[in-house]
């Protein structure tokens, strides 16, 4: 409008209006300069508050903000006290420092993986703890799992399998049935008793959690060796092949994460979380079974549902010559 009455003046000069029309034309310019102004005064207040509301946003929820349409992240304050199965890690040495912050960052910002892990806990965590606690050890070794699976019941390229990582000949050597039909690494229950006999030996071996995960890793007689060469006493004076490197300070960072997710921008309902799996009884199998698929239906399941609630069942049959006892599990109905 304001234009509009502009081109007016140009075209229609005022000395050939009536006085009377003269005044309600420039009344009518001076009304719609002022809306104008107005109007431009308005816009910085506009945007001033949605700065404002922007940078509120930004305080409560550090991580996933955006700020003039660019993603905001943030560094975290990690300058406290950290443990593992009780023992201090020395955040004072700057090299321990930079790598535990490392991996905090890199475990913060990978947030599928995380969300996921924080949501499986609450199903997997209640059967790992009460092994752990039957057998003694650290209840911290629960985020060795995660660092090795988050929580599920995964296959490396190596050819480890289960929430515990387990190569096959180190599986089979602690008590676990490797084959065609039956792999015990995805026994949740048998492969975290295995771990316990695992991790318990490297601890009375190298008289450390921070070494014995590591070995756990890499594998106690190249650490012993490595050990020997470098004349180190804890895991913080040894350089290590890079994988191992980071290992202890993922397990570090996956229970800080865990312990206190909303600090780290995670957000996660109790409903959000996973559950047990819906009530099952067991059914002892000691003899031969012929297909799977038909020994589900007789029980009022699907081939799927006797997978999720068995992963280690493997094949479609079972031989089973020895007659040794399986537990089935069964989803009641």
């Amino acid at each position: 409008m304001f234009f509009y009455y502009i081109t007016l003046e140009w075209h229609f000069p005022t000395k050939l209006l009536s006085m009377k029309n003269r005044i309600g034309y420039y009344s009518i310019f001076i009304t719609a300069a002022f809306m104008l102004l107005l109007f431009s005064s308005y816009l910085p207040e506009s945007k001033a508050a949605k700065a404002a509301e922007t940078k509120d946003q930004a305080l409560q929820s550090p991580n996933h903000t955006m700020a003039n349409g660019v993603a905001s992240v943030t560094a975290f304050d990690i300058n406290k006290d950290f443990y593992f199965a009780d023992e201090r890690i020395p955040m004072e040495d700057h090299d321990v420092y930079e790598r535990l912050d490392r991996e905090i960052l890199h475990i913060a910002y990978h947030h599928t993986s995380t969300i996921l892990a924080i949501k499986r806990a609450q199903r997997v965590f209640p059967i790992i703890e009460p092994i752990l606690a039957k057998h003694g050890l650290p209840d911290d070794l629960k985020y060795l799992a995660v660092t090795e699976s988050s929580l599920a019941n995964a296959t490396s390229g190596a050819g480890a399998k289960g929430i515990w990582q387990f190569m096959k000949g180190t599986g089979a050597y602690y008590g676990l049935e490797i084959n065609k039909e039956v792999d015990e690494r995805n026994n949740l229950e048998k492969a975290t008793e295995a771990a316990c006999k695992y991790l318990k030996h490297y601890h009375k071996q190298f008289g450390s959690w921070p070494l014995a995960a590591s070995a756990y890793n890499m594998g106690g007689p190249r650490l012993k060796k490595t050990i020997q060469k470098q004349k180190g006493k804890t895991l913080f004076d040894l350089n290590l092949n890079k994988e191992t490197m980071r290992y202890f300070f993922r397990i570090i960072a996956n229970k800080e994460i865990m312990q206190n997710p909303e600090t780290y921008g995670y957000n996660i309902y109790p409903e959000q979380k996973y559950t047990d799996l819906p009530a099952y009884s067991d059914v002892v199998v000691d003899g031969a079974i012929t297909n799977w698929a038909a020994f589900a239906k007789k029980h009022g399941m699907s081939y799927r549902q006797l997978k999720v609630y068995n992963p280690w069942i493997k094949g479609a049959s079972l031989t089973n010559r020895k007659h040794k006892e399986y537990l089935v599990r069964v989803p009641l109905n």
